[in-house]
């Protein structure tokens, strides 16, 4: 099974979306299940996980709802305010309402918070070991800046499952390595990490990138985590500033192309079934 453990969803027309800005004006627009279908379908990919796109719990709940009646969305990554002192009912409540059997892990923009060491903040930290009690995996979108806050909080909570969302969006249009590749070579002793093969084209030149450019970013990551640590995901539409649907899949395809079969179907579809527990 080939499973898109990273892709989106969300309609500007009923709500507000923040990280839409003028830059992303050709995606600013509603974007479905009835839009990804097809490109599933396409691209061979049996199931995916619908990621959050603001900090809503009403988005969760619709999320939730599209889910249970969408087969092939197997999971959702949902939202919750983690300072919450309540936090463990409203994970009760997502968990207990419609589509809860498909809510499989929680996810906060920290790399928008003014603060790079927000995620260890203890009011945080309680929110995110209430996650791993409800038995959610926590996804970590930073960048390099908030790498050292993440490492401290996944080194202080190892009961949790967490993954690296967007391989920590190195420089890649750069082509710079460093201090990406130094600070996420630390999670490599932390068996309850793994990291998204996610939304790399968008790190890159949006109008020239290679795969050639994404290459050094993917070797690295497999030999930090190895093929069972690591999922695949497309960041679709978000990708679709710099690629379509299939050129993402082709390109990840072509950056594994070297593993083992066996290895393959880790990065493509096992890793995201197991630590996601879809």
């Amino acid at each position: 099974m080939i499973v898109d453990a990273h892709h989106h969803f969300w309609d500007p027309a009923i709500a507000d979306y923040p990280g839409l800005t003028d830059e992303l004006a050709t995606i600013r627009r509603a974007f479905g299940p009835g839009d990804l279908a097809p490109l599933l379908h396409s691209t061979g990919v049996d199931a995916t996980v619908l990621v959050q796109t603001r900090s809503s719990h009403e988005e969760t709940v619709d999320f939730l709802a599209i889910a249970g009646r969408t087969p092939w969305i197997r999971g959702v990554v949902g939202w919750v305010d983690l300072t919450d002192p309540a936090i463990d009912d409203a994970l009760a409540s997502l968990l207990g309402g419609p589509g809860g059997e498909r809510l499989v892990g929680i996810r906060h923009q920290a790399h928008d918070e003014p603060d790079p060491e927000w995620l260890v903040r203890n009011d945080v930290a309680r929110g995110v070991e209430a996650v791993g009690r409800a038995g959610l995996a926590y996804d970590l979108l930073v960048r390099p800046r908030e790498l050292p806050a993440a490492l401290a909080l996944a080194r202080r909570l190892p009961e949790v499952r967490f993954v690296v969302d967007h391989v920590a969006k190195p420089p890649i249009a750069t082509g710079a390595m460093e201090p990406w590749a130094t600070l996420i070579a630390q999670f490599g002793e932390l068996e309850h990490v793994a990291c998204k093969v996610s939304g790399m084209v968008t790190e890159a030149d949006w109008t020239r990138w290679t795969i050639a450019d994404l290459q050094p970013y993917v070797d690295h990551v497999l030999a930090v985590f190895g093929p069972d640590r690591l999922l695949f995901g497309s960041d679709w539409p978000v990708c679709l500033l710099a690629a379509t649907y299939d050129q993402v899949v082709e390109a990840a395809r072509q950056a594994f192309a070297g593993l083992t079969n066996a290895e393959r179907a880790s990065v493509f579809g096992t890793t995201a079934a197991r630590i996601y527990r879809l």
